[in-house]
C-alpha cells in the first residue's frame, strides 16, 4: 500500500497479505467512496502513515459507512478486522521497525502486488511482471470483478475487469465503469 513519489516511484507500507486485485480493489474502492468520503489524504494517512510497523491484512472495517447491500455483495456477509503487524517479536527483543516499501525495495521484500493511491485512482502493480501498472478510477463500482492473473495488469492495457458483478447497484453508489464479460467473481475474502 503506497502513495506516489516523483516520476513513477512510490513509498508505502508492507501488507503481509498483499492480496490479489479481486480482493483488494473492491475494499479500496469502497473505502475511498464511503469510509473516507473521497478524501485520498485521509485514506493515505490511515493506510500508510498511521501504521507503526505494517499491515497483516486489510479487513471489512474498510467498508464502514458503505451501504449494507454493497458490503454483503463484496463479502458474502463475512466480517473481519484489518490487522496490523504490531504484535511482532524480534529475535533480539528490540521493538519491530516500520516495514516501509518503495519502488526500489519491493523486489527484495517479495511483494507480489502493489497498490498505489493516486488522486485519480489506485494503480495496481503486478510486481512479478512490471514496475508500474494501470490505474483503476476511484469511480469504478467496487462490485466489478477484477482479473487476478498477474500478466493481465500491464500498464499498456486498460485495467482488466472481468465483468460487472450481479445485483442491483445501491442508489448512493457511483456508476459502474465499463467491464469486459468473463467468469463469475470469486469470493472477496482472501
Amino acid at each position: 500500500m503506497a502513495r506516489p513519489t516523483r516520476g513513477t516511484g512510490y513509498t508505502g507500507i508492507h501488507v503481509q497479505l498483499d492480496g490479489v486485485p479481486s480482493h483488494h480493489l473492491p475494499l479500496l474502492l469502497a473505502a475511498y467512496q464511503y469510509k473516507f468520503g473521497r478524501n485520498i489524504e485521509a485514506m493515505s494517512r490511515h493506510l500508510i502513515d498511521d501504521v507503526a510497523v505494517g499491515w497483516d491484512e486489510l479487513g471489512t472495517d474498510l467498508l464502514d459507512d458503505a451501504p449494507p447491500a454493497l458490503v454483503t455483495a463484496l463479502t458474502g456477509g463475512e466480517h473481519w478486522p484489518s490487522r496490523t503487524l504490531d504484535h511482532l517479536i524480534t529475535p533480539d527483543g528490540s521493538p519491530p521497525v516500520r516495514m516501509s516499501v518503495t519502488d526500489t525495495t519491493a523486489d527484495e521484500q517479495d511483494v507480489q502486488w502493489g497498490y498505489v493511491l493516486h488522486k485519480e485512482g489506485v494503480e495496481v502493480i503486478s510486481l512479478l511482471h512490471e514496475d508500474i501498472g494501470p490505474i483503476v478510477s476511484w469511480s469504478t463500482d467496487p462490485r466489478t470483478a477484477f482479473n487476478d492473473h498477474p500478466a493481465a495488469w500491464s500498464v499498456l492495457d486498460s485495467p482488466p475487469a472481468m465483468r460487472a458483478s450481479r445485483g442491483r447497484q445501491p442508489q448512493s453508489a457511483p456508476a459502474a465503469a465499463p467491464a469486459k464479460a468473463g467468469a463469475p467473481r470469486p469470493a472477496a475474502r482472501r
